[in-house]
């Protein structure tokens, strides 16, 4: 059985990538138009995303909840930002049970609105706050062009919803959970990102304030990788959600929300993957390592599966993070090994541990790493001194990406001095650039590269400059790039 090879990136990056989206197994085109189904190989990938971002929200204080699909679509019109934002992406239900409903009811693209009318009801008094909640949840966006995780009709994600007292602790929050993104990103994804504040023209609508982590891709485009919103007393005005203070004197509360989703899972593709196939960072990598037994003979095949068996078992008793490593062996007598290499190399599994018969015999294991192509990522140690060698191996491996990651970003963030370099730059790369804040030097970079503001770095430098675009003062310098 042949192995057929992917598009090459640098060549053909759109087709590459959906075709490996589609031969890793990681998802597939619904007979809805725009929509996904997400197969077993990348709701595990997701599963693992879940685990460890529950993980950190739990640590500062939040609790799960659900909320439902359906939302009155009169909760849109309360907010003006938020419906005239929202509007041409509502999908909207106006029949049920064969009748016409009285209200229709649209289907859930963020929860702001309905969670904003429950907590009307249940914020009363200051002991009431703060309200710290987040919910795993489909949401559902009419998008006209689509693209398997990046950009879906429907898509999966986590939103955080939190109210405070006060305006300082809600901007806290808002930064906080900023943080905690960029946290997961790079000790859990190797991805490193960029965290800013969008201009007021990429704000979320309904948003006082919004803030995001970017990430280059592969093809030096950026990706929206998680964003964080302060809201103000927006929402709270709109559903009228007050409490009474420790003077007994009625205040509006200050909220905020934030969130991430499958398009992760497309920035994990673009960031790692190579001409071979997926490059998954170990920490949430479905299956860590892959045991494929090697024989030439039926009269080895018996002795040398039985050995691999072992290996698996001791293998999956292993500790990394302080879960067992997760590790499949591959025992199917269809296909050769080469075409077994082939495989888990598309599928991106970080370690292959090869066992034949001169291995049995030594009492060792081949181990290959999927970051290191051919003989410089590959290792014999003796099966015992698995437990100490593989999670340090893993940890190397993640280490490893992410250094790769931060260099190609560094390498491809550029500083131009000039207008005409800054639209030269963007055709390949981001551009870092004072300017002023206007939304008319805004606008018409974006008309003449189609890159837009991507954000205004936190991380700035010192003093102030000229804008790049109009020549005017600048107090802050932005990253231009265009985008998914």
């Amino acid at each position: 059985m042949s192995f057929p090879k992917l598009p090459s990136r640098s060549e053909n990056f759109a087709e590459w990538y959906n075709q490996l989206v589609l031969r890793a197994e990681l998802a597939d085109y619904a007979p809805v138009r725009g929509c996904m189904v997400i197969r077993p190989y990348g709701w595990a990938l997701w599963e693992n995303i879940q685990r460890a971002l529950d993980k950190r929200f739990k640590a500062t204080g939040h609790q799960n909840a659900a909320f439902p699909l359906l939302i009155p679509l009169s909760f849109f019109e309360k907010e003006k930002e938020h419906v005239e934002g929202f509007a041409p992406e509502l999908a909207v239900v106006t029949h049920g049970g064969g009748k016409k409903l009285e209200e229709p009811l649209a289907v859930r693209p963020t929860s702001e609105t309905i969670i904003g009318y429950m907590w009307s009801k249940w914020i009363r008094s200051y002991r009431d706050l703060p309200q710290l909640l987040n919910q795993w949840a489909n949401v559902v966006r009419w998008e006209l062009r689509t693209k398997l995780f990046l950009r879906t009709l429907e898509f999966y994600w986590q939103e955080g919803h939190t109210a405070h007292a006060t305006r300082a602790e809600a901007e806290e929050e808002t930064l906080r959970m900023l943080r905690v993104y960029e946290d997961f990103a790079v000790n859990e994804a190797a991805i490193p990102v960029v965290p800013g504040r969008k201009s007021e023209s990429e704000k979320f609508a309904g948003a006082v304030t919004t803030y995001t982590i970017e990430a280059m891709m592969g093809d030096k485009r950026a990706l929206q990788a998680a964003t964080s919103h302060f809201l103000g007393q927006n929402f709270a005005k709109a559903f009228e959600i007050r409490y009474l203070d420790q003077n007994n004197q009625l205040q509006y509360v200050w909220t905020t929300s934030w969130g991430l989703s499958t398009r992760f899972i497309g920035a994990i593709i673009m960031v790692h993957g190579d001409d071979q196939g997926l490059r998954l960072p170990p920490r949430l990598a479905p299956i860590q390592v892959v045991v494929v037994p090697i024989w030439k003979s039926g009269d080895d095949e018996a002795r040398i599966l039985e050995a691999a068996r072992n290996v698996r078992d001791r293998i999956a008793s292993i500790v990394y993070r302080e879960q067992p490593i997760r590790v499949h062996l591959d025992d199917r007598d269809n296909v050769t090994p080469g075409f077994k290499f082939n495989d888990w190399e598309l599928r991106g599994v970080p370690v292959r541990v090869e066992l034949g018969p001169r291995d049995l015999a030594a009492g060792t294991v081949t181990l290959a790493r999927r970051d290191k192509p051919g003989k410089e990522g590959k290792q014999t140690v003796d099966m015992d001194a698995l437990p100490e060698v593989l999670p340090r191996l893993l940890d190397d491996i993640h280490e490893g990406l992410y250094q790769q990651a931060r260099a190609f970003l560094e390498a491809n963030l550029h500083e131009p001095k000039t207008y005409e370099e800054l639209k030269a730059v963007v055709r390949d790369g981001w551009a870092l650039a004072w300017w002023c804040g206007s939304a008319d030097c805004e606008a018409r970079i974006k008309a003449d590269t189609t890159a837009t503001n991507r954000c205004i770095p936190l991380e700035q430098p010192e003093g102030q400059g000229t804008c790049i675009v109009c020549g005017r003062p600048a107090q802050v310098k932005a990253i231009f790039a265009r985008a998914y």
